[in-house]
C-alpha cells in the first residue's frame, strides 16, 4: 500500500462521512453571506471611490477580506482562514486518533506501509479537500470578474497564502492527531496550536515592539504580506519550515507506535 493509496482511501472517506459536507456546507453557505456583505459595502462606497485618485477596488474591498477578517482589518467577520483555525481540527482530528480508537492503526502499521506513508496519504487527502474548499470559495469573487476590475496578481498572491495556511493548519492537525488518545482532545490541541500563532505577538504589538523572535513567530507576520500581495520567500520557508515540522513530528510518533507493536 503506497502513500497514494492511503491518500485515495482517506479521501474516499471524507467523502464519505457526513462531518465533512456539513462543514462544507455550514461554511461556504456563512462566506456567500460574506460575499454578499462586501458586495454591499463595495457598491455603496463606489461613488465615493471613484473620487480618490489611488483608491481600494474590488480586490482589495471584497476579494482578499472574504479570504480572511483578521489579517486584513475587514468589518465583517469570520473569513476563510478564521472559519479554518476550527474546521481543519475538526476534520483531521480522526485521521490518526480514530484509527488507534479503532483499533485499526496496529492493522494499518502491519500492512507494510510505512509511517512516512502514512502520514503522508492522509496529509495529501486532507490537503486535497481543503483545496477544494478553497477553489469553491474563490469562484464567489471570479464570478464578477468580467464585470470588475480584479487584480489578479495580488488575488494570486493572497491564494498562494491561503493554500500555505491550510497547508500548515492540516500538518498540525494530523500531528496533533498522531499523538492523542482521542479525535477531540486532537481537535482541541490542534486549535490551540492554531489560535496560538495567531495571538502569540499580539502583547509585543501592544507595547509596539514590532520584530523580534515573537513577532517572527506569529502566523500574521507572514500572512498579511501576501494579503498584500507582497510575496517575499522568507515568509514562504515558514510556512514550509513550519509544515515539515509537524509532519515529521506525526511521523516519529507513528515510528514509535510501530516500534512498540
Amino acid at each position: 500500500m503506497s502513500a497514494l493509496a492511503v491518500a485515495r482511501l482517506e479521501l474516499r472517506r471524507l467523502f464519505v462521512r457526513p462531518l465533512g459536507w456539513v462543514l462544507g456546507a455550514l461554511t461556504l453557505g456563512e462566506l456567500a453571506w460574506r460575499f454578499v456583505l462586501l458586495l454591499g459595502n463595495f457598491l455603496a462606497a463606489q461613488v465615493r471611490l471613484a473620487a480618490l485618485p489611488a483608491g481600494p477596488g474590488y480586490t482589495d474591498l471584497v476579494a482578499v477580506p472574504l479570504l480572511s477578517s483578521l489579517f486584513t482589518g475587514s468589518l465583517v467577520p469570520f473569513g476563510l482562514t478564521e472559519l479554518a483555525l476550527l474546521v481543519v481540527p475538526l476534520l483531521t482530528m480522526s485521521s490518526i486518533a480514530g484509527e488507534r480508537g479503532n483499533g485499526t492503526l496496529p492493522l494499518l502499521l502491519a500492512s507494510g506501509q510505512s509511517p512516512a506513508g502514512i502520514v503522508l496519504g492522509k496529509y495529501l487527502a486532507t490537503l486535497a479537500w481543503l483545496v477544494l474548499w478553497l477553489a469553491l470559495v474563490l469562484a464567489m469573487p471570479l464570478s464578477l470578474a468580467h464585470g470588475t476590475t480584479l487584480d489578479w496578481g495580488k488575488l494570486a498572491a493572497a491564494t498562494i497564502g491561503l493554500v500555505l495556511v491550510l497547508a500548515l493548519l492540516a500538518a498540525i492537525g494530523l500531528a496533533c492527531s498522531a499523538f492523542a488518545s482521542h479525535p477531540a482532545i486532537a481537535a482541541t490541541a490542534a486549535l490551540v496550536i492554531a489560535l496560538a500563532l495567531c495571538c502569540v505577538n499580539l502583547g509585543a504589538q501592544a507595547a509596539g515592539v514590532d520584530s523580534g523572535v515573537i513577532h517572527w513567530l506569529a502566523l500574521g507576520t507572514h500572512l498579511e504580506p501576501l494579503l498584500r500581495g507582497l510575496v517575499d520567500s522568507g515568509d514562504v520557508l515558514w510556512f514550509v519550515l513550519l509544515t515539515a515540522l509537524a509532519l515529521a513530528l506525526a511521523i516519529r510518533r507513528l515510528d514509535a507506535d510501530r516500534e512498540r507493536g
